[in-house]
């Protein structure tokens, strides 16, 4: 790891769980349960995330979850975390054609 302190990797835990609990809570239909099943690893994350001193640094704490990664990416700088207003997004893939589609 490169420098990632026990709060920092305890951040970036805690919000590996919260995207892996929202990607199976919103995989099926979303129901009324649905924000039930969410409500305590937000809380976890963002207490996690205060005590780390990582709350609203997006860049940093992008960097600490790509310390959890076997083989980790470059982390991001903090102009590639915020590139400038006037670069343009990137265009969306096209939707796959289905038969019976209006696409």
């Amino acid at each position: 790891m490169t420098g990632t302190t026990y709060p920092e990797l305890a951040a970036a835990q805690a919000c590996l769980r919260l995207l892996h609990t929202a990607r199976a809570a919103l995989d099926g239909p979303v129901t009324a349960q649905t924000a039930a099943l969410l409500a305590v690893p937000i809380q976890d994350a963002d207490e996690a995330l205060r005590r780390a001193g990582l709350a609203g640094n997006e860049a940093e704490l992008l960097n600490r979850i790509y310390d959890l990664a076997p083989h980790a990416p470059t982390p991001l700088s903090a102009d590639a975390a915020h590139p400038p207003a006037d670069t343009p997004a990137p265009a969306p893939a096209p939707a796959p054609h289905r038969e019976g589609s209006l696409r």
